[in-house]
């Protein structure tokens, strides 16, 4: 029984000391206790309603705080005393409300730089907080973090920054199309983002042209003179040749007179030309995924532009010199490879094939210069092919043909003598050109692999020059030896 009376007493006693230790641990928590907007040289915590991922830090001097916001969120300020007054610098990008003496709500409105100041009864400063108002990047993160993990993206003015490594060009193309879209478009992005073991493509790319012309002139130049007493009867019939713009050889011609007094004069032109031109280039050019390469290989030729003349003192111009500015003509690359997943390769390839021209040549230049002109092959394009994958990117097949006839009218066209009075040239140009693209996957390799153009060239010697008609007395290197199942193409030159 008198166990029994003292557990009322007990029980009292429990649940005391069980309430002192609970209002102990609440006013000792330092998570727990509401900390005010002091004056001193720690910054302030505050306590936002919907937080971005920005941490905040003391700036400048003691008395002013460093707080970041997103758009159309907001933060609950707690001051340390009675505030009677707020001024924000700029109401459009941030917003203040005091909604108690002890409390303030900071809204961000738009995105930008301001202040906040609050001040008391007496006009004294409380505290004075830097906002700077940023995109909400907290959708964006939650999405990068889902899909691509190990990528940050910051804020920078009305647009944001990629940063962090990936394993391919193909993730951080990813991640700039995504961040990109949900930005409001990619001139917001600056991708920083590096990839780690970045590939290097290898491209090898043959431009094969063969050209052929045919040009076909036969043409007869009638001359006659006819005398008697005081009348003269002079016939001249000379006809050009306007296909070509002119004979192949101006001073070719046979040449037949006939009498004296009625003397007839006969020119017969016959020429006839045929040429060949191959071009054959097979440039190889290595670049890291994602950047470019060019590759020149050709040279210039000088055009007259003007004349260029310097003034005396006393007036005179003089000293005139002649200006010109170079035309470039070759075979040109350039290239930009992008490696994807499962060893594919995306790649941008503009190539191009030039060469000087007679062809709509002007004259005119000092001294009668001819200017020729440039005749240019180019083809652009982007494609994606595997690695050691080959794909024409160009073919060019072309049969131009020109045949002109001149001559009397009515006299031309008789049967047998109607070629006695005109002239005729036939021109077939035929050109085919073909561009094949093979790109490739490489890594570095010794330097003992290679080989140069000159290993083993040795020039022969005075008694093998002059007795055996030798130029070099090594014709070439042992090849390596081969692992097997390991497969080289070609390479280096030939000395022969």
């Amino acid at each position: 029984m008198k166990c029994r009376g003292n557990q009322p007493a007990t029980r009292t006693f429990l649940v005391r000391a069980l309430s002192f230790s609970a209002v102990a641990a609440l006013t000792l928590s330092p998570a727990l206790t509401p900390v005010l907007a002091s004056e001193d040289s720690v910054a302030a915590p505050v306590v936002a309603a919907a937080p971005l991922a920005e941490p905040v830090a003391t700036v400048g001097s003691s008395r002013v705080r460093f707080l970041a916001l997103g758009v159309g969120k907001s933060v609950t300020i707690d001051l340390p005393r009675d505030a009677k007054d707020v001024l924000v610098a700029d109401p459009k990008i941030a917003n203040a409300v005091i909604r108690s003496p002890h409390r303030a709500y900071v809204i961000g409105a738009a995105i930008g730089q301001t202040n906040v100041v609050f001040f008391d009864s007496a006009g004294e400063q409380i505290a004075a907080y830097d906002i700077a108002v940023k995109r909400d990047l907290n959708g964006v993160r939650a999405a990068l973090k889902q899909t691509l993990p190990g990528i940050q993206i910051e804020g920078v003015g009305d647009g944001v920054m990629l940063t962090g490594s990936v394993s391919s060009p193909v993730e951080a193309q990813q991640a700039g199309d995504l961040a990109a879209r949900l930005v409001g478009g990619a001139d917001k992005v600056v991708n920083s983002i590096t990839v780690r073991g970045r590939d290097q493509v290898m491209l090898k790319v043959t431009v094969a042209e063969v050209r052929r012309d045919i040009v076909k002139q036969m043409g007869v130049d009638l001359s006659a003179s006819m005398t008697s007493g005081t009348t003269v009867v002079k016939f001249n019939n000379s006809n050009p040749f306007t296909a070509n713009n002119g004979p192949l050889v101006p001073g070719n011609g046979l040449l037949t007179q006939f009498g004296s007094a009625p003397s007839v004069q006969a020119t017969l032109r016959a020429m006839e030309s045929a040429g060949v031109m191959r071009t054959l280039a097979e440039p190889n050019l290595t670049a890291i995924s994602g950047e470019s390469a060019t590759f020149i290989s050709g040279g210039e030729f000088p055009i007259p532009t003007g004349v260029t003349c310097q003034t005396t003192t006393s007036g005179a111009i003089g000293n005139c010199v002649q200006t010109v500015s170079f035309k470039k003509f070759g075979i040109s690359l350039n290239f930009t490879p992008v490696v994807l997943s499962e060893g594919r390769i995306s790649l941008r390839v503009m190539t191009e094939v030039s060469e000087v021209s007679m062809e709509n040549s002007l004259t005119g230049g000092a001294g009668g210069t001819t200017i020729p002109s440039i005749k240019t092959r180019r083809a652009e394009t982007t494609l994606e092919i595997p690695s050691g994958g080959s794909m024409a990117m160009a073919g060019l097949i072309q049969e131009q043909t020109k045949q002109a006839v001149n001559g009397i009218p009515g006299v031309d066209s008789l049967p047998v003598l109607g070629a006695l009075f005109r002239s005729q040239d036939f021109i077939n140009n035929q050109t085919e050109l073909m561009v094949l693209v093979t790109p490739y996957v490489v890594r570095a390799v010794a330097q003992k692999e290679l080989s140069r153009p000159d290993d083993g060239f040795a020039p022969a010697s005075d008694s093998q020059s002059t007795l055996l008609a030798q130029i070099n007395r090594i014709y070439g290197v042992a090849a390596p030896v081969e692992s097997i199942g390991v497969s080289r193409a070609n390479f280096g030159f030939i000395i022969d």
